[in-house]
């Protein structure tokens, strides 16, 4: 089965060096991508199962991932390690995800076009076996639709007020709630790039 996690060859060795440090401390890996550059940034999203992770969790997670790549060694060049939370807009890379955050809205894009478009935007409706549901407009009318989760390239919930609400709850629930981060969120901005800028990160 195809993991959003990890999608290149070195994106998938460096999450089988790292993921075992992040669970040790309680924690999940939710993305981790190695960007080009003059300098490269290996960028790490992480989450606790629960949901709500803070700055400091970062930190934690941030040292703990230097000490196995200082072991290991599988970035030739330098590079920056940045930790962040997966932000309010979060992709969702595991299929678990896919039932933990059904009835938000979804923004889906598929590896091959499926019914001539690659793009799919509307109300995640959970899993069914591989399958990730999806109500979409077709026509006029709501049709919930069926994407096997092998063909998703990328997938990641669209800012809303019902989100921004719900991840107030999380993070309240969780004790590290600043809800000064979200006075400035602007929330008819859906850019694809807006993707993490409200998330607490830890540049290394």
């Amino acid at each position: 089965m195809t993991d959003l996690i990890a999608k290149t060859a070195i994106d998938r060795r460096l999450a089988e060096i790292v993921q075992p440090a992040i669970e040790g401390l309680g924690f999940e890996l939710v993305r981790i991508r190695l960007m080009g550059g003059q300098t490269k940034t290996l960028q790490i999203m992480a989450d606790r199962p629960e949901g709500g992770i803070d700055v400091e969790d970062c930190a934690k997670i941030s040292t703990a991932v230097s000490a196995v790549l200082d072991v290991e060694d599988p970035i030739e060049d330098n590079y920056n390690l940045e930790v962040s939370s997966p932000g309010i807009d979060r992709p969702l890379t595991r299929l678990k995800d896919f039932d933990a955050w059904a009835d938000y809205e979804v923004r889906l894009e598929t590896t091959e076009q499926i019914d001539g478009r690659k793009r799919f935007k509307g109300m995640l409706r959970g899993t069914e076996g591989d399958e990730v549901l999806i109500e979409i407009e077709n026509g006029g009318e709501s049709v919930v639709i069926g994407l096997e989760f092998d063909w998703l390239a990328d997938a990641k919930l669209v800012l809303t007020d019902e989100l921004i609400a719900e991840m107030l709850r999380q993070r309240k629930d969780a004790g590290i709630i600043d809800e000064s981060q979200f006075d400035e969120i602007d929330e008819t901005d859906d850019t694809e790039g807006a993707e993490d800028d409200d998330a607490p990160a830890v540049k290394h």
